[in-house]
């Protein structure tokens, strides 16, 4: 039995050695490339499509929009895109890409660290470059996603990737977008069929002390290294720097809460401690929109595709909760609500989003700002992704259709100026067996 064992784990290990993504990686040219005769959806709040327009980068960087008769000169990459459509590349805010592959091989489940406190893990550096997963999502427009570690009552540190790069330090859009906290349940789920009981005032205030004891102990480590720059490092206290106020560029604190009951907690909690927060889920968030407002705490939605949190609720509760937030004045994106293999489906959500929100002025327009310029600024890389601008980075996509829907191809992407490869394990099959299929005769050779 032990020798069988062995055989099936190394066969199990070797079959997931061979699961590497073997495309050719992108880079940047050495000229500017011209996509013209486009219509551009820049996502620039308040500013209408570009019509019949050109969109030129250079370097990794767009050098210009427009819709007047350019001239390029002669070293200019001309695109024709007569009837197509440049947005820019979609943002997933809330995955594991790049920290799982195989999940029964307990090796390849990166996302979940030894611990309970462990602020100082980065999920960045964890990240598989050779994913097989990360191509699949870059294949629909997916060119960044949000790479989060979990488990525990702090996970780590959120990051932002580009799905394209040799390397981890090579795909790092944000290396820190905030330290993810998983707020503890103010009441006690003793039952799966719903319900539960209150807990009490002292089971309550034991659940959140651990919480205050750990940001205490950080601003005291913190005011000791003022004092005396000699103080030994602690990495664990290093980390959770970062979210202190009165520091520089200060980092959110990202809270995993859907009740009321953890969403009101965790947001009065960080404002009596100068605290910025980004609530992760928020099924309830739209019955506490007013609080949200007031500290200016956005909502990561995480996916559309749920059932109603209670046996009263509407039944179109999570179809429609991303109208219901911008209706109600909230600011928030949209995350896949698959945050492995099938994180392509983004669009897809949105779309679903669309479908039950138009009662409440909620159009494709809106969905698409969420998963490219507002996922972009409650990320942390606004200044660069989300939107089509002179100055940012080349990342978009050139499409035959919008990207919510899902007969809609993309025809190109480019990530930081450089095209990418759309091609994928899937790909690959589908053209494996479409070949075997027109060897057969039973499909022409111009069949799609």
């Amino acid at each position: 039995m032990r020798r069988n064992i062995a055989i099936l784990t190394t066969l199990t290990l070797a079959a997931a050695g061979l699961a590497q993504d073997l495309t050719p990686r992108g880079e940047v040219p050495d000229h500017p490339i011209a996509i013209t005769n486009v219509t551009i959806h820049t996502m620039v709040e308040g500013e209408a499509p570009v019509e019949d327009g050109w969109i030129l980068f250079e370097d990794g960087e767009i050098t210009g929009v427009g819709s007047d008769d350019r001239v390029f000169v002669g070293t200019t990459r001309i695109i024709d895109g007569s009837g197509k459509h440049v947005y820019p590349g979609m943002i997933a805010a809330v995955t594991r890409l790049g920290l799982t592959e195989v999940a029964s091989v307990r090796a390849m489940r990166d996302y979940n660290e030894a611990g309970n406190v462990k602020p100082e893990v980065r999920a960045v550096v964890a990240v598989n470059p050779d994913s097989t997963l990360l191509p699949v999502a870059r294949s629909n427009g997916i060119l960044l996603v949000g790479s989060f570690p979990t488990g525990g009552l702090i996970s780590g540190q959120a990051g932002v990737i580009k799905l394209d790069g040799w390397t981890w330090e090579d795909m790092t859009a944000n290396a820190n977008a905030g330290i993810v906290l998983n707020w503890p349940s103010v009441r006690d789920r003793h039952s799966p069929f719903g319900g539960g009981r209150s807990l009490s005032e002292d089971d309550v205030r034991q659940r959140l002390d651990s919480i205050d004891e750990l940001f205490d102990t950080a601003e005291a480590y913190r005011d000791l290294k003022a004092a005396d720059p000699a103080t030994p490092i602690d990495l664990r206290l290093e980390a959770m720097l970062a979210v202190l106020p009165g520091t520089e560029s200060q980092k959110p604190l990202i809270v995993n809460a859907d009740s009321v009951e953890r969403i009101q907690s965790a947001v009065t909690w960080a404002a009596g401690r100068g605290l910025k927060v980004i609530i992760q889920g928020g099924r309830d968030a739209p019955l506490l929109a007013e609080l949200l407002k007031k500290h200016d705490v956005a909502v990561i939605v995480e996916g559309v595709h749920n059932f109603p949190r209670r046996s009263d609720s509407d039944y179109d509760q999570a179809f429609a909760l991303p109208a219901r937030l911008d209706a109600a004045g909230v600011r928030w994106c949209l995350a896949p609500g698959n945050v492995d293999e099938n994180v392509r489906n983004l669009p897809y959500e949105a779309a679903m989003a669309v479908a039950y929100g138009r009662n409440l002025g909620f159009d494709e327009t809106d969905a698409m700002a969420s998963i490219t310029r507002d996922a972009a600024q409650i990320m942390g890389i606004g200044d660069d992704y989300g939107t089509l601008e002179v100055g940012k980075s080349a990342t978009l996509l050139l499409t035959d259709g919008t990207p919510l829907e899902m007969t809609t191809t993309i025809e190109a992407a480019f990530i930081d100026g450089a095209g990418v490869d759309l091609s994928n394990k899937q790909t690959v099959l589908r053209d494996r067996y479409r070949e075997k299929y027109i060897r057969q005769g039973i499909i022409e050779n111009n069949a799609k």
